[in-house]
């Protein structure tokens, strides 16, 4: 039977089971509201996380910066040094400092929150950690196949941070949860946001995407607000449009807890945010690509059906409606 959510016979975990056997979880940037550790300053990843085989050097270092309580500027330098990661060793502090957009005494001050005694000794572990040359095999790469190695790196990434599930499980229930379900995404995230409102609407009997941003974004929050809506889901990817941050402050001023998967812990929506779910992006080509905040967006479907008691039979019903209507070929 043709089917349009995804996949041929979608396995369902029984609500009440904490999704047993099923592929979710979050990053360690997850953190729940009220727990004291404020969004987008991260918690101790999870063991071997770091170590993932395979993680990209932006992967390490964010596994470095995470566990730490980093001040806005301080979260502005390091997300700037896991979207240049490749530089970021070979860096001084002057012009980390005028990419991140910050004073030098900011890069300073940031070097020695993370327990180091100033820049250099950052700089200095940061080539000491580098990986080793690459294999001449690997040294022949062209320029997109190192693309395509990027983004395996951030996927291994992304599942060593998935071994943890209680984050997106909570998500999940969040989600599920609101009715309405509004989903945000904007500019570069729009497609991610489309996506996961395309196949959410399949189990989720209301399902509002949010595309457009300014005073009609606003609106449509307080129509989502006033209908019952008690979260919202948001896709933030660089470049980070000031109408996302601005549009997350007023969701959570009118009540709505803000769920939110960004490429990195520290990236501007993360303050924003009660629950942060990371997925790196790959920045080798001319634009960047999103192969793990996708999948990830995937992984949080996969969680709200879990908390969804009927999902599988909206499921079957679409499946039977679209096989009487002929509605795909084989």
């Amino acid at each position: 039977m043709g089917t349009d959510h995804g996949v041929s016979g979608a396995r369902m975990t029984p609500v009440g089971e904490e999704a047993a056997g099923a592929a979710v979880g979050a990053g360690s940037a997850g953190v729940p509201a009220g727990s004291g550790v404020p969004a987008g300053s991260g918690v101790p990843v999870g063991t071997g996380a770091a170590t993932a085989s395979g993680a990209s050097t932006a992967a390490r270092l964010q596994a470095l910066f995470e566990g730490h309580r980093l001040t806005p500027t301080q979260r502005r330098i390091a997300h700037c040094m896991v979207r240049r990661a490749a530089d970021a060793p070979f860096l001084s502090s002057v012009e980390l400092a005028e990419l991140a957009g910050v004073s030098q005494p900011s890069v300073t001050r940031f070097a020695v929150a993370l327990g180091f005694d100033g820049y250099p000794a950052l700089r200095k572990h940061l080539r000491d950690v580098a990986p080793a040359e690459p294999a001449a095999d690997e040294g022949s790469y062209n320029e997109y196949q190192q693309a395509v190695q990027s983004e395996i790196d951030n996927l291994r990434h992304l599942a060593a941070l998935l071994a943890d599930p209680a984050p997106v499980v909570r998500a999940g229930r969040l989600l599920a949860e609101s009715r309405p379900l509004p989903v945000l995404g904007l500019r570069a995230a729009s497609a991610q946001a489309r996506g996961f409102t395309y196949f959410a609407r399949k189990v989720h009997p209301d399902v509002r995407l949010l595309d457009e941003g300014g005073t009609m974004l606003d609106d449509r929050v307080d129509a989502a607000k006033r209908a019952g809506a008690t979260a919202l889901l948001c896709f933030a990817l660089p470049r980070h449009p000031r109408e996302v941050v601005e549009g997350l402050e007023y969701a959570r001023e009118a009540g709505l807890t803000v769920v939110t998967v960004a490429d990195s812990a520290f990236a501007p929506v993360a303050r924003h945010s009660d629950l942060l779910l990371p997925a790196a992006v790959g920045t080798g080509l001319a634009f960047d690509t999103a192969c793990a905040p996708m999948l990830l967006g995937r992984v949080l479907l996969e969680a709200m059906c879990d908390a969804l008691p009927d999902a599988q039979a909206r499921l079957e019903e679409f499946d039977a409606k679209a096989a009487e209507r002929g509605l795909f070929v084989e």
